[in-house]
């Protein structure tokens, strides 16, 4: 079967629609999913907040450990077999959510749906997708990044809908069906082919034809424990983990408050522009981000942008709607290269052989630290001395908490920066 250049014709395409559909679940379930489902059980089973907050981060936490280990679970079952298996313990995993009676039951169900989504976040699309493209990777690993945040606009409104219309046991029976046929299919018609079985290069380049050199030349073989004493590899880490602690716990709170100054509907509409914002910055970074640019210095603009959004928020004190809106835009135009920069920069800064396990890596150490995110940034926003008078949203330490970490990621970006 051959394939072609052409972007209408070359089969890597497919496979960047595939994943996209595959995030599209991932995180419409495994992430979009877990805060509708905690408001849900403290409704109907009226367990403490500190019960159901821990099983959201115990979710987090196994995925965070299955998708650092997705590169050997590929090297031994093969794509197809993993992301069925994946996807079929994610649903069944939210199915247990809907219909434990005990909190042990509840922390049963969260390692099905954590090692589930563990299998199907930003690890997964990477290793899926970064095979078939070379040149083109920037802008393939944007589009199907985008599945992600399609996920949040799907889900996030469809999981509150269907709850109420058809309760919780129900809802998530309906969603698993049809996910797990979905990645059934991908799976076994998609996710099987590879380019070399397939005969094509990367990009849809003429096997044989020569390949853009894209790595650096300061990249080396880092087997084993050799990676974990790279600087490269521990700034691009903690340059990761501390950008998507500053973004997740500050996106948890946002909506809240907002409120105060904006109301609901229109703070609802301003999360909307974030992600819209999101779309579209990952969407112009993916293609027409040079070859040759610095892919560090390009991810400390976008943490840059993001940091600039929570000084917005914190001078608006809550009151302000154009700095909140100007915040949101700023935030917005950041918020999607969070998760897709950092594996292009290991794209150019490992060696080839490597990228896959790299990013698995820097994926799991960020989903493991950003677990903790929400209720960290909760107990700043609780127990923060408030200025007298202060504005209901008014909540300048957390602000200023997500505005440090972010300066910290671009500081991290910057150290393990190597020219050449």
């Amino acid at each position: 079967m051959a394939a072609v250049a052409d972007r209408g014709t070359f089969y890597g395409w497919r496979v960047v629609g595939a994943a996209f559909v595959l995030a599209v679940f991932g995180w419409g379930i495994g992430f979009f999913g877990p805060p509708v489902f905690l408001s849900t059980l403290q409704a109907t089973r009226g367990w403490p907040l500190s019960v159901v907050s821990t099983a959201v981060t115990i979710h987090f936490l196994v995925g965070a450990l299955v998708g650092a280990r997705l590169p050997a679970l590929y090297r031994r079952f093969g794509p197809p077999a993993v992301t069925k298996a994946g996807s079929l313990a994610l649903v069944v995993g939210i199915f247990g959510w809907s219909v434990v009676t005990e909190p042990w039951q509840l922390m049963a169900a969260t390692l099905l749906s954590g090692a589930g989504w563990g299998t199907m976040s930003a690890s997964a699309v990477n290793a899926l997708v970064s095979p078939w493209f070379i040149r083109a990777r920037p802008a393939a690993l944007g589009m199907a990044y985008n599945g992600g945040s399609a996920g949040g606009i799907i889900f996030s409104p469809l999981w509150v809908a269907a709850i109420a219309v058809l309760g919780f046991p129900l809802a998530t029976a309906c969603v698993a069906l049809v996910v797990a046929v979905t990645m059934w299919v991908l799976a076994d018609r998609v996710f099987s082919r590879t380019p070399e079985a397939m005969g094509v290069a990367p990009d849809g380049s003429e096997p044989g034809s020569p390949q853009a050199a894209i790595t650096l030349p300061t990249a080396r073989p880092l087997p084993g424990r050799l990676l974990w004493r790279d600087r490269r590899f521990l700034t691009l880490a903690a340059g990761m983990a501390l950008g998507l602690f500053a973004q997740i716990g500050l996106v948890a709170h946002l909506f809240s408050l907002m409120v105060p100054a904006l109301g609901a509907q229109q703070a609802g509409l301003a999360m909307g522009l974030v992600t819209v914002m999101a779309v579209s910055s990952r969407v112009l970074i993916g293609w027409f981000m040079p070859v040759t640019a610095d892919r560090r210095i390009v991810a400390c603009v976008c943490y840059a942008l993001q940091a600039m959004g929570s000084i917005a928020f914190l001078l608006a004190q809550g009151e302000s709607i154009a700095l909140l809106l100007l915040g949101v835009l700023l935030f917005g135009s950041g918020f999607g290269s969070a998760t897709s920069m950092p594996p292009l920069v290991a794209q150019v800064e490992f060696v080839r052989e490597e990228v896959v396990r790299v990013v698995a890596l820097i994926v799991g150490i960020s989903q493991a630290t950003y677990a903790f995110a929400p209720a960290l940034f909760g107990l700043i926003r609780e127990y923060a001395p408030a200025a007298a008078g202060a504005a209901p949203g008014a909540a300048p330490y957390l602000f200023a908490a997500a505005a440090l970490a972010q300066t910290l990621a671009i500081g991290a970006f910057l150290v393990g920066r190597v020219r050449g």
